[in-house]
């Protein structure tokens, strides 16, 4: 794919974001202007952040950092290193991310950072330096009460951690709370690795409850083997599912029998790839419309479109990522009976246990893996039930249900402030 072809996905996910929020304050009766505060960031800064190179030149990368709406709280959200990151994707990700604190009922608003690079060609040291610059640059509109950072596409706690060194260094003092993810010994919190993939489980849980179904013996695909999918897959195999199918950057696996997933977890690399070890592997497009009772995008957007939207077998789809479903498809696939548990639901998890992770800093005290992961389990369950009676009553699909009640704490701040 070319970087123009690219960017415009990118500015089509961020328009069908606008337009989802438009649809859903006309839905709750909000006037106008609640539009046109929510429709874009109130803040977006661009920042350029020069890199000494192992080879002795400099090069020059440019950083994202978005903040949509601090009405409730500080805004929230992950930093990616990716080279297909642009600024209309950040800025989707930000509005994403109010919804999605919003539906799980977290005092935050939404945040997005992102730099253009491929961080499997650079160093560590590269790698560092490119981190630390990152925190320099946009160190006056980040912090424990004003926008926290947490890992992303292609970050983990070890960037967490040289960001939050640099931060220190600048402040002068020692503070955990301005990111999240972080090494358990720095102040990171049990659970926060998995957790995205544990509530992604949590709430398939209840979607199959819903549906009448049981994740013992149901066959599952699972498209993207990174932090997120590798996580679900051990989870699932543990719960009786039958994986039938994985994918990853270079192509996919399936095999209705059940795929081997602890071989698969055991041989693929520090960026989740293995399908290239296996000569039988096919691509990530004909691995969506394969047949399974479960469908689970956990890699990229834009990847169920009206293109191939009839052609989903699945009769769940659990959005793993960051929308990986156009609305186009979202209407097609609603329309057949399928139902979907959007993203800014089902990939909930992490933000909510970052917040346990920030929660803990502040109060300097830390919780077991056990209650970190029954606080989760509730919020997470309340949260769907929440969205599914919204979607029922009102008779529209989950994902403008999800977004009604993700926004409906953002107007009432809003308004409670006087802003509108």
């Amino acid at each position: 794919m070319n970087v123009s072809q690219k960017s415009k996905e990118n500015k089509d996910v961020f328009t069908s974001t606008q337009e989802v929020i438009r649809t859903a304050l006309q839905t709750m009766n909000e006037p106008p202007a609640m539009y046109d505060l929510l429709k874009e960031p109130m803040r977006m800064l661009t920042v350029r952040i020069p890199v000494k190179m192992d080879d002795g030149s400099v090069k020059v990368f440019t950083g994202y950092r978005a903040q949509h709406n601090d009405s409730i709280g500080p805004t929230k959200g992950g930093v990616r290193f990716h080279p297909d990151v642009t600024e209309e994707e950040v800025k989707a990700l930000s509005m994403w991310m109010s919804i999605k604190c919003g539906i799980v009922n977290l005092p935050y608003g939404g945040g997005k950072g992102g730099i253009p690079c491929d961080p499997r060609t650079m160093s560590m040291r590269e790698l560092e330096g490119l981190s630390r610059g990152y925190v320099r640059a946009i160190s006056q509109i980040v912090g424990p009460t004003k926008d926290i950072p947490a890992p992303d596409v292609y970050t983990n706690a070890q960037v967490m951690a040289w960001m939050m060194d640099e931060y220190s260094r600048i402040r002068e003092f020692d503070s955990p709370s301005f990111i999240t993810g972080k090494p358990i010994v720095l102040g990171g919190s049990y659970g926060r690795e998995s957790s995205t993939a544990l509530g992604v489980t949590i709430v398939l849980q209840e979607a199959v409850n819903m549906a009448g179904m049981n994740v013992k013996g149901s066959r599952i695909i699972i498209q993207g083997f990174g932090n997120a999918g590798s996580f679900l897959a051990k989870f699932l195999h543990d719960a009786g599912a039958i994986i039938v199918g994985i994918s990853d950057a270079r192509g996919a696996l399936y095999n209705q029998e059940g795929l081997d997933i602890l071989e698969l977890l055991d041989r693929r690399d520090s960026f989740g790839t293995v399908s290239h070890l296996f000569p039988d592997r096919i691509t990530n497009q004909e691995l969506l419309v394969k047949e399974c009772d479960i469908l689970i995008p956990a890699a990229i957007e834009n990847q169920i479109t009206e293109q191939n939207a009839h052609e989903i077998k699945a009769k769940i789809v659990v959005e793993a990522a960051n929308g990986p479903t156009t609305y186009a498809a979202t209407e097609i696939l609603t329309e057949r009976g399928v139902l979907i548990v959007p993203d800014v639901l089902a990939s909930a998890g992490g933000v909510v246990v970052s917040y346990f992770e920030w929660v803990q800093n502040n109060q300097g005290y830390y919780w077991p893996l056990e209650e970190i992961n029954e606080k989760l389990a509730n919020i997470l369950t309340s949260s769907f039930q929440k969205v599914y009676q919204t979607a029922q009553t009102r008779g529209i699909n989950m994902r403008l249900a999800a977004y009604i009640v993700g926004l409906k704490r953002i107007t009432e701040a809003v308004k409670w402030r006087g802003w509108i």
